[in-house]
């Protein structure tokens, strides 16, 4: 199966909402992810653990295909 354009670039990731009062495991998984402060990015491969990792914080972050 041939990947699309998302597939071989990836997801930027940005955290815009402040940890503060998420749970351990939620904090976790935006460290997992390379976000620690408001404001933060990284670009992260568009595979299914990191599509799991978005779900498990999508209220903190905003994701852009690439």
């Amino acid at each position: 199966m041939p990947k699309t354009a998302n597939q071989s670039q990836g997801l930027r990731v940005r955290l815009v909402h402040s940890m503060i009062g998420a749970k351990d495991d939620q904090i976790a998984t935006a460290h997992a992810l390379g976000l620690r402060k408001i404001g933060d990015e990284s670009v992260q491969p568009d595979n299914p653990q990191t599509k799991g990792k978005i779900a498990k914080i999508m209220h903190l972050i905003e994701v852009q295909g690439l």
